[in-house]
């Protein structure tokens, strides 16, 4: 029986030298501890051995089935191995190899403003409020003071969309946000809110576009004064344009404020003492501005006697052309990424 056990040990290690593949060690594998494997038949020779010689067969034939199950699961795992590596030899990327260069620009300088525009007001105390860009003819025009046929809506109500004219269009000015903010406070209590956003009219060349993006100021409470809209102009204009920046008022004409004034500052590029950018004057014009008129507030629920407002509007492009030296607004919207990836190294100048 012992020299049976033998012959199997050494029959197995022939076999497996011949093992190249993980086909050929389930062979050898089955047709040693299969159900007629030579390991089980070895088992069943158990029930003829005398029972004094049954112990030592027993031990002989344990060790001859381990060491078949563990010289099978050591070249299972050669041979894994094996195979990882000749997949891995096969999927190499050779990362001495240039690689392909990806175009890349930077953050959109009319994102970059709005950020920074948005900063400003927020940390005065303002909330950021956002409308949709179609508007109806009333929020758009009637309830900013703007009646149909005024002689002001003839440079605005432009982009009707069809089919439905005189009742929706493209917004032409953020204030519609603003008339929104005012219907839904309500408790008709102090409002403080900006609203950025695209607006739509029909200009069309070097400094204008049909397109662009507008922000507008909205303050609402009990004792409002001209003089706090200076204060917060001033204010703004010294952050976004720097320090020694001065600001000047002109009376001016808004049909939904009353007074209006327009907003000047210093030349940001010759610093108030003339040149070609400011027409010699030393002053650039940069917003609108005025004291809310009584029937804009009447129409959206406020009490005009108790209650008294500023507001302001700017183009955000404006400002964008002023701090990137930007001589054409529409390389702003030409998506042309040479335009867009040299603003990271303008905002570390």
């Amino acid at each position: 029986m012992n020299e049976k056990i033998q012959l199997v040990k050494e029959s197995f290690s022939n076999d497996l030298n011949l093992i190249v593949d993980m086909k050929t060690l389930n062979d050898v594998r089955v047709s040693y501890l299969g159900k007629k494997g030579k390991v089980t038949e070895l088992s069943q020779m158990m029930k003829d051995i005398p029972n004094e010689d049954k112990k030592t067969f027993g031990m002989l034939l344990n060790e001859v089935r381990n060491y078949v199950t563990s010289e099978i699961e050591n070249k299972k795992k050669a041979l894994e191995e094996k195979a990882l590596n000749e997949k891995l030899e096969k999927e190499t990327i050779d990362i001495t190899l240039p690689s392909k260069k990806v175009k890349r620009g930077s953050k959109h300088p009319m994102t970059r403003i709005e950020e920074r525009f948005e900063d400003i007001f927020t940390s005065m105390g303002y909330t950021v409020y956002e409308g949709p860009e179609i508007e109806s003819d009333e929020n758009c025009f009637q309830k900013l003071n703007l009646p149909k046929g005024h002689a002001a809506r003839d440079a605005q109500d432009t982009f009707y969309l069809k089919d439905e004219y005189e009742n929706y269009l493209l917004r032409s000015q953020t204030s519609t946000a603003q008339v929104r903010a005012m219907e839904e406070n309500e408790e008709k209590g102090p409002l403080r809110i900006v609203c950025p956003g695209k607006v739509y009219r029909r200009d069309e060349d070097a400094t204008h576009s049909h397109q662009f993006m507008q922000i507008e100021g909205l303050v609402i409470d009990k004792d409002i004064s001209m003089a706090d809209l200076k204060g917060t102009l001033e204010l703004f204009c010294k952050k976004i344009l720097g320090e020694k920046t001065k600001v000047r008022f002109r009376p001016s004409y808004f049909p939904f404020t009353e007074p209006s004034v327009e907003v000047d500052v210093t030349c940001f590029k010759c610093g108030g003492k003339g040149c070609a950018l400011c027409k010699q004057t030393g002053w650039i014009e940069v917003l609108g501005a005025g004291m809310v008129h009584p029937n804009v507030l009447e129409m959206s629920g406020y009490d005009s006697s108790k209650y008294q407002g500023f507001a302001f509007g700017t183009g955000m492009d404006r400002f964008a052309m002023f701090k990137y030296g930007i001589t054409d607004i529409r390389t702003i919207y030409g998506n042309d990424i040479r335009f867009l990836e040299q603003f990271d190294r303008k905002d570390d100048e």
